[in-house]
């Protein structure tokens, strides 16, 4: 092969890897969703706030205290990949009617939030400790007897509750909806939609993103985090879920024996009877 030849297949090898990686970008981007208002909630005192976080970004979130703003109960609702806000209303009308303060945050690139340059679950993460410091300014905690704080996640935002809680001692129960076990098979299921065979393409493809993300997933894999958690963890997990298995939730148990697991009828997204888990969930907040 001569120089010219040799030179010509690097050239489009590059263009190539090029589109390819550009594509992965786009693919990787969330479209983000309407964000739709709730008028009932909005009567009853919701309002929208700006939240500081990380890299000079502000997020958008929805703040619903209780008339007694200065102490009291907080919840987080973080939602996932894609959604915004909005997709945890029914979950914050039910804490905010016993008597929790509620926090909604968009992600970043998410709902009405400022954009970044990428999405990822330590940046979810980030974005919770983001709306967790700028709780502690609005409802401050005695240190003697500190109010719960409640983080409640679907999906990536389950994922995101799981990796704040494991690095904080101020979390006082999460509840993760429709988590995933570990970032890798996540990637997995996404290539086998393209038919994208796993070894070497979709192996180069989670290397990258780790080295895009800054983090190895086996570091901050919420099989890998559960562990860390050191406060009570309600595992909700659709029994037809065709997104994240079922057994991604036996396997999140396994590695953490003290949670709790409570399998729903239903799906990734829709559960069948979502008033019964609801009463099944704030149940269980009654017990911790």
């Amino acid at each position: 092969m001569s120089v010219l030849n040799a030179l010509a297949v690097l050239a489009i090898a590059a263009l190539v890897i090029w589109l390819a990686l550009r594509w992965l970008r786009r693919e990787l981007t969330p479209e983000r969703m309407p964000h739709p208002l709730n008028a009932d909630a909005l009567a009853q005192g919701l309002h929208a706030v700006f939240v500081p976080t990380v890299r000079g970004r502000q997020l958008n979130a929805w703040w619903w205290p209780q008339p007694q703003v200065g102490k009291g109960a907080c919840a987080v609702l973080m939602h996932g990949w894609g959604g915004n806000a909005s997709n945890l209303m029914s979950a914050a009308q039910l804490l905010h009617a016993q008597g929790w303060h509620v926090l909604l945050p968009d992600a970043r690139s998410h709902g009405l939030s400022d954009a970044d340059d990428y999405s990822s679950l330590p940046r979810f993460a980030e974005d919770i400790d983001a709306a967790l410091a700028w709780l502690a300014t609005q409802v401050p905690t005695d240190s003697a007897t500190p109010a719960p704080r409640l983080l409640m996640g679907h999906s990536l935002g389950a994922a995101a509750c799981i990796l704040s809680a494991s690095r904080r001692r101020d979390v006082s129960a999460v509840v993760s909806i429709s988590a995933f076990a570990h970032p890798e098979q996540v990637m997995r299921r996404w290539l086998g939609r393209y038919r994208l065979p796993f070894w070497p393409l979709g192996w180069g493809v989670n290397r990258y993103i780790e080295h895009v993300i800054g983090h190895r997933f086996n570091d901050i894999a919420p099989i890998s985090r559960l562990q860390h958690v050191h406060c009570p963890i309600l595992l909700v997990h659709g029994t037809d879920d065709d997104v994240v298995p079922m057994h991604c939730a036996h396997m999140l148990l396994q590695s953490q024996p003290l949670a709790q697991l409570m399998p729903v009828a239903g799906t990734h997204e829709v559960f069948e009877d979502q008033a019964r888990l609801e009463q099944d969930v704030m149940a269980w907040l009654h017990t911790i």
